[in-house]
């Protein structure tokens, strides 16, 4: 899957913070949580098994670059 053209701008960094203030205050185990069910969330929303797919695919790609 090549990356989606950015559909966040001109957002994107109000949305990172809202992120990253989302975790203040949690232990790394409740962060951790928190992403899971973040991700499910967003899955549900998605809800396209062939693009969740390739969406994972991509993002285990740069783990293992």
């Amino acid at each position: 899957m090549s990356i989606a053209p950015d559909r966040l701008s001109p957002d994107q960094d109000d949305f990172y913070n809202t992120l990253i203030q989302a975790h203040e205050g949690l232990s790394e185990a409740q962060s951790h949580a928190m992403n899971a069910r973040l991700i499910l969330l967003m899955a549900n929303r998605i809800g396209d098994l062939a693009v969740l797919t390739d969406l994972i695919e991509t993002a285990r790609s740069y783990a293992d670059g």
